[in-house]
């Protein structure tokens, strides 16, 4: 019962500062609208439209995934501001697990990271997309798996760092890549030989996928899917356990 409540007295501080800051609410649609409309609708000149899908639409899916990886990886910054002002001690101190403590923070990007993702996915009539529940039902589930494996490992990073700097240092060094190497802007069977082997090793690629095989399953190759649906959410699932548990290891070690 306590490791629970532990639990959700992290996931409700993290939500309802996140409602406090205004400028990121407003960051949650301006970086989106961003990429999708002006540097998507640029795009679209150059790559080709697919068949039965525009370029705009193929990219929707990478925006969702950008969208969750910004959002999921940044709230494990978190970590960060509560190592600097002493926070961190006192959870530390409190009878729980570490193991609650690092499921408390990545349940909270979880939650944070899909509320951003569904505000976004509101945008899918302004780019001819036609949706029924059962494929919002299914981006909103997706969206929570991959927010949860790219929170654990946002975590991870997080346990190494004592200052604010260098963790953004080494996010710039890892998110974008990431982002480019994910399938989100371009197929993946377009890349060199070399970058594509690198998009099998990123588990953002397979998240973007499934999302893919969602919003854009009737899409032809190369611009629909480009992975079968159980392998997608196999790899997404298995980051998930692997980065919790070397996270909450990351933690106990600290102690």
């Amino acid at each position: 019962m306590i490791e629970t409540n532990a639990i959700y007295v992290i996931v409700m501080r993290e939500f309802k500062k996140f409602i406090r800051e205004k400028s990121r609410l407003i960051s949650t649609l301006a970086r989106p609208l961003l990429w999708l409309f002006l540097i998507g609708g640029g795009m679209s000149r150059l790559v080709p439209a697919g068949e039965n899908v525009s370029y705009i639409q193929f990219i929707f899916p990478g925006i969702l995934g950008m969208t969750i990886l910004f959002s999921s990886i940044f709230s494990s910054i978190s970590i960060i501001w509560d190592k600097e002002f002493g926070f961190m001690k006192e959870i530390l101190v409190a009878p729980v697990s570490r193991f609650s403590v690092v499921l408390g923070k990545a349940t909270s990007g979880m939650v944070l990271s899909t509320f951003q993702a569904v505000i976004v996915l509101c945008l899918f009539p302004f780019i001819g997309l036609r949706l029924d529940p059962l494929q919002i039902i299914g981006v909103i589930l997706v969206s929570a798996v991959l927010s949860f494996a790219l929170a654990a490992f946002g975590i991870l990073l997080a346990s190494f760092y004592e200052s604010y700097e260098s963790f953004s240092v080494i996010m710039n060094f890892i998110v974008m890549p990431m982002f480019f190497l994910s399938g989100a802007m371009y197929p993946v069977t377009s890349m060199p030989a070399a970058l594509r082997q690198l998009t099998h090793l990123n588990p953002l690629t397979y998240g973007i996928d499934s999302l893919k095989h969602v919003l854009l399953a009737d899409a032809k190759p190369p611009m629909g899917p480009e992975f079968p649906l159980h392998l997608d959410l196999t790899v997404v699932l298995a980051v998930s356990v692997i980065m919790l548990t070397f996270a909450a290891l990351s933690f106990r070690k600290k102690e």
